[in-house]
């Protein structure tokens, strides 16, 4: 959710974005950009899963990193990070929230500059997007295809809903993620190929999240190619796994069989 992290502290196991401040023998210093600037550590038997002979071939200041964190202690101002535990998807992942989220809040500052927006009313945009969104740019995402009522619906004012809505439009520009896999379908009852037909319209008409595209094909009888599009991979391999799970379990009450084999 978009929530204010001032004076909090990322929890054991949260995956944070850190700037390496300082190099030393025993690890590096690091501050944590989404937490206020709060300083960790990554003693150097966090830093690799390889034995490091010179730690400044893995951590330089100024670099930026995806760390996991181990340990925090507020009292101490002491948080404990891992560059190790981190891996290459999760560091991907983590990168494009954050740049996600960077952008968000050039767009935030864009509208308000233009509509002269105060402070407290930035606060209030974040406050009500939070109790739908996870994230600011899911609802600036979310305006490009519904517009501003995107955000009048959460309450917030039509002159600032238009501004962010407009503001989202000149600044995102929508990426999607294609994901895909093959079925196998099979049905030896006299109405076998009604029932595989069922079987993919089914599937296809499973609820899917706002910008998400279903498409199924045969690639040669008995296989069945199917490809989701959406905003990212998380979305489109839950969703491609939901189609699939809709067409073999269809099948399978309509007398047939089917399997994933791609």
């Amino acid at each position: 959710m978009v929530i204010s992290i001032e004076n909090e502290y990322p929890d054991v196991g949260d995956l944070v974005i850190a700037t390496v401040v300082r190099v030393v023998d025993y690890g590096a210093y690091v501050k944590l950009d989404e937490y206020q600037g709060k300083e960790g550590l990554i003693h150097i038997s966090e830093i690799s899963t390889t034995w490091v002979k010179n730690i400044r071939d893995h951590a330089r200041e100024g670099q930026k990193l995806v760390l996991k964190v181990l340990r925090t202690n507020p009292q101490r101002g002491q948080i404990d990070l891992s560059l190790r535990r981190v891996t290459g998807r999760e560091k991907a992942e983590k990168m494009l929230q954050w740049k996600k989220e960077k952008k968000a809040e050039s767009i935030i500052k864009s509208a308000s500059e233009k509509t002269k927006i105060e402070q407290t009313s930035i606060d209030m945009i974040k406050q009500k997007v939070s109790e739908k969104y996870d994230s600011l740019y899911d609802a600036l995402e979310d305006a490009l295809e519904g517009g501003e009522e995107v955000f009048t619906k959460l309450g917030i004012p039509s002159d600032l809903a238009i501004a962010l809505s407009e503001a989202a439009r000149s600044k995102i520009r929508l990426e999607k993620a294609k994901v895909k896999a093959t079925v196998e379908l099979t049905c030896f009852k006299p109405s076998g190929i009604e029932a595989i037909r069922s079987a993919l319209l089914s599937a296809k008409k499973i609820r899917k999240p706002r910008g998400t595209d279903v498409r199924i094909y045969t690639v040669g009888s008995p296989r069945y190619r199917v490809e989701v599009t959406a905003k990212d991979y998380s979305d489109g391999e839950r969703t491609l796994n939901e189609v699939i799970d809709e067409a073999l379990a269809t099948i399978k009450n309509l007398g047939g069989e089917g399997r994933r084999i791609g």
